[in-house]
């Protein structure tokens, strides 16, 4: 069960984004943009199939990612890549690249939130990723360059439901694939919001990374289905990225 997914968007520029991916991954781009953000998710009676409810676990967790698109055989393919990914959970933690996709960083998160508001955040144990998103919930979507409205930005996420996740060898990404038939999503008013990835301009020069927008799902039952692990070229592994 994804108790919460709120989803923090960026309009990144292409040419700043495309050396951070691993080939064969390239920016999806939308109304000339990349798009990159934040998912910050709490899970709830996780467990494998067949393990009672009751002995599922509940987790706060993060991933910074990108939209992007590959070549297969059959076609075009779009999905997510995620360079990072942090969690509250020492299952998690332990399990990251095995059980999980991708490793995870160990992370303390903040949540106070209720029906009309969210305060979510998290500072990893090595200091090195920090996230904050302050927004109150709206019956529109508005303010984005990346979307008109929130049906166009739904379909948009909802298409990429394959999400790739970096690992330590920089041979291969993990994938996992969302499944649900209950997909819905709410437009959230960013009030304040930061993240180390797009607000390091090191990484991000001014103007190359700019805050679009925020949903929220609540409440939504899911399956994840593992994916075959994708190879990528070692020699354009994100380099540039945290790991």
């Amino acid at each position: 069960m994804v108790e919460r997914r709120l989803l923090l968007n960026y309009r990144v520029d292409p040419g700043t984004v495309a050396p951070m991916l691993p080939a064969p991954l390239r920016p999806q781009v939308v109304n000339g943009w990349a798009v990159g953000g934040v998912c910050l998710l709490r899970l709830g009676r996780i467990r494998p199939r067949g393990v009672p409810e009751r002995l599922g676990l509940r987790s706060e967790n993060a991933a910074h990612r990108f939209a992007v698109e590959w070549d297969t055989p059959a076609g075009t393919r779009c999905g997510v890549y995620i360079p990072r990914r942090d969690t509250a959970s020492t299952v998690n933690v332990l399990a990251g690249g095995r059980v999980f996709p991708g490793e995870h960083h160990r992370a303390r998160f903040e949540v106070r939130e209720s029906r009309a508001e969210l305060r979510v955040g998290f500072t990893s144990v090595d200091r090195t990723g920090q996230v904050q998103v302050y927004g109150r919930l709206s019956d529109r979507l508005t303010g984005s360059g990346l979307f008109a409205d929130l049906a166009e930005a739904s379909a948009f996420f909802q298409r990429g439901a394959d999400g790739y996740s970096a690992t330590r060898g920089g041979d291969r990404l993990d994938g996992m694939r969302l499944r649900t038939d209950h997909w819905s999503v709410e437009p959230l008013e960013i009030i304040a919001a930061r993240s180390s990835l797009f607000d390091d301009e090191r990484l991000f020069p001014t103007g190359t990374a700019l805050l679009d927008s925020a949903l929220v799902m609540r409440d939504v039952p899911v399956t994840w289905q593992a994916l075959s692990p994708m190879a990528v070229d070692p020699m354009r592994a994100a380099p540039a990225t945290p790991r």
